[in-house]
């Protein structure tokens, strides 16, 4: 007699079918259509193959290419498919790891003596379409730690005996795909013939395991879809993205630099960058200045002891910028990894009362982080940046009310910024995993439940994710989509227990008595690099009027008129309206043509018309010729555009 479970579906429908049923059987049930296009189950929670079988009731959530969840695990599907093809073509190579990541897959292999210089791709490809048409099943077998290791040492692959060390018995499966097997815990797509359009993107180094004493891997970056058009689009998409790239418009708009004798990852912001970035603290400093914070400035430097107190050198110490040495025997300092415990020792300088709180210090603080070398990339990955970091320290009763301030500062920056598609992520507690975290429950629950509320009450569109909070505090992160749908994590409010604890924070409350302060952290732009290269791939380097660091070009028909700019020029300077003066000796459409690749915002024509009338003939970047305007009529103009973006 079989033995019945209950299946919950997410609508609440409860069902049953036979002990052993699997996703892909229970998605059959429902519709074939369905069938035909789930990748994988989420069975309680957690992701499984869609055909591994359900033995206990449970609640199921079948996964399609439309899931996030889906797409990672087609993607790690592939990275296997990848994999196979590569040792077919190359026998005897050795594999290290090949995850999924945001969009696509990578796997780090070790080809011996040979090395790849990316015209092998398209055969790469060809045979992983040729694998993936045979519609092998990816197979799912536990197997001992034992027979693991037999297994890779027979083959010789000496970087699966590396991570099988890390494994405990019992906790081990292989998964084979036609003539392929790897070390793998899945899950995984059906079969390979959900595959059917692939591109192999790039070629990198990686050190094995992230360590640059060990041997550099060939790492091959891949992305696949289940229909050829979606794979033309994303083509397409990355066409663009390459027309956007920050590093590529940053050289061509003259916002900044790298010198290899400066050093890498350390960028030189050029005149016109510098004033971009001015122009954006300035922005922030103005609407902190409004919120009550009080700007601070503290060194580039601190003692080490400093970051031993706060766990950051035991954290980072290792992987960091080594220390620094003085001429007195035993000082060490650190290059400043972070703000926040200069910030504590701020606050430490005199005693507060609970009617002081909140207080909130902010500062654009540099901090330096060793990022390895293949980890650099334009502004996204330095090892050298500004933060617009805030630390607001509070009663615990004030938390909630301190979030949503934080909410409104970080959704305002975002509206004036051209940011309107995101999504905020409340990162909490694991709760089946509590010794992770410090802190007792009662401030965690009050934590929690404040940002939880501060979210509802601005009415965010949220996700919620267990296991994600940091050690010493829940935390709510927002997720900005760019004009390419892609996804950044820009601005981040954090609650924190742990470093008050450790530099033994104190107010004296109502009560009389000694009582530690909550702080919270908040960086609405992160880092200003980061943010800098986010924005120019978002706007493609037409940034909004009141941002962008050359708004305006005056353009002299000849050099008669030189006289008659200059004296424009200056006007508009007095009413902080910047720009310069195309003095050439060049044609007006020549002057007009290279005003429009610098992708300044207006042009103004001056010749004997425009001079007689006092006048001036006004063209926008994109859209062409407006009319003419006086100087005031033109100031009215810009200043209205800015109004309007900037208002709160």
């Amino acid at each position: 007699m079989s033995q019945l479970i209950k299946i919950t579906l997410p609508d609440g429908t409860v069902k049953e079918y036979e002990k052993g049923t699997s996703g892909l059987q229970i998605a059959a049930s429902i519709s074939e259509g369905l069938a035909r296009n789930v990748l994988a189950a989420k069975v309680n929670g957690q992701v499984w193959d869609a055909t591994r079988a359900i033995n206990e009731d449970s609640s199921i959530q079948l996964l399609t290419w439309n899931d996030g969840e889906g797409k990672n695990t087609f993607w790690h599907s592939s990275a296997h498919l990848l994999a196979e093809a590569l040792e077919a073509l190359h026998p005897g190579i050795k594999f290290g790891i090949g995850p999924p990541i945001e969009t696509g897959f990578y796997y780090d292999v070790d080809f011996g003596d040979k090395t790849l210089d990316g015209s092998e791709l398209e055969a790469i490809e060809k045979k992983m379409i040729e694998l993936a048409r045979e519609k092998n099943e990816y197979i799912r077998t536990d197997i001992s730690k034992k027979d693991a290791v037999d297994y890779f040492q027979k083959k010789g692959d000496e970087y699966k005996l590396d991570l099988l060390e890390g494994l405990e018995d019992g906790s081990i499966t292989f998964y084979q795909q036609g003539n392929f097997v790897d070390l793998c815990r899945g899950p995984h797509i059906p079969n390979t013939g959900f595959v059917k359009a692939v591109k192999l993107t790039n070629i990198a180094g990686a050190y094995w395991r992230g360590d640059e004493n060990r041997k550099m891997l060939t790492r091959i970056y891949g992305v696949t879809f289940p229909k050829a058009k979606e794979l033309s689009d994303y083509l397409t998409l990355l066409e663009e993205a390459k027309k956007r790239d920050h590093r590529k418009l940053g050289r061509e708009l003259e916002l900044f630099t790298f010198s290899e004798k400066v050093g890498a990852g350390l960028p030189l912001w050029l005149p016109k960058g510098t004033l971009l970035r001015e122009r954006l603290v300035n922005f922030l400093k103005k609407a902190q200045d409004k919120a009550g914070y009080q700007q601070v400035i503290t060194p580039h430097i601190g003692h080490k002891v400093l970051y031993e107190t706060s766990g950051h050198y035991e954290k980072y110490g290792k992987d960091s910028f080594q220390p620094i040495a003085t001429p007195h025997e035993g000082e060490e300092f650190l290059l400043k990894p972070m703000n926040c415990p200069h910030h504590c020792e701020i606050y430490k300088h005199k005693p507060h009362s609970y009617k002081e709180l909140p207080i909130r210090y902010a500062e654009f603080g540099t901090v330096y982080r060793y990022e390895q070398s293949g980890e650099l990339h334009g502004l996204t990955r330095v090892r050298g940046f500004t933060q617009d970091d805030a630390h607001i320290f509070c009663r615990p009763d004030q938390v909630k009310e301190e979030f949503v301030k934080v909410i409104d500062l970080v959704l305002y920056v975002f509206k004036a910024l051209g940011f309107e598609d995101y999504t905020a992520q409340i990162s909490l507690r694991d709760p089946e995993n509590p010794s992770k975290y410090i802190g007792g429950d009662e401030n965690w629950n009050k934590a929690e439940s404040a940002i939880i509320e501060a979210a509802a009450e601005k009415g965010l569109t949220t996700v919620t994710e267990l296991g994600e909070a940091a050690f010493y505090g829940p935390k709510l992160d927002f997720m900005v989509k760019d004009a390419l749908g892609r996804k950044w994590q820009l601005g981040t409010i954090q609650v924190d227990y742990n470093l008050p604890e450790r530099f033994e924070l104190e107010y004296i409350g109502s009560d009389n008595q000694k009582h530690r302060p909550v702080m919270i952290h908040r960086a609405p732009f992160g880092s200003l690099e980061r943010f800098v290269a986010v924005l120019i791939e978002h706007c493609a380097g037409n940034f909004p009027l009141w941002l962008s660091p050359e708004q305006i070009n005056i353009l002299p028909i000849s050099e008669k008129y030189i006289e008659y700019a200059e004296e424009i020029k200056l006007i508009l300077e007095e009413v902080g309206i910047s720009g310069s003066i195309d003095n050439r000796d060049e044609k007006i459409g020549r002057k007009i043509r290279d005003s429009e690749v610098k992708k300044v915002p207006f042009m103004l024509i001056v010749g004997e018309k425009e001079q007689e009338e006092r006048k001036l003939s006004v063209r926008k970047h994109g859209e062409g010729d407006l009319g003419n305007f006086s100087a005031e009529e033109f100031i009215n103009y810009f200043q209205g555009i800015i109004s309007a973006s900037l208002t709160k």
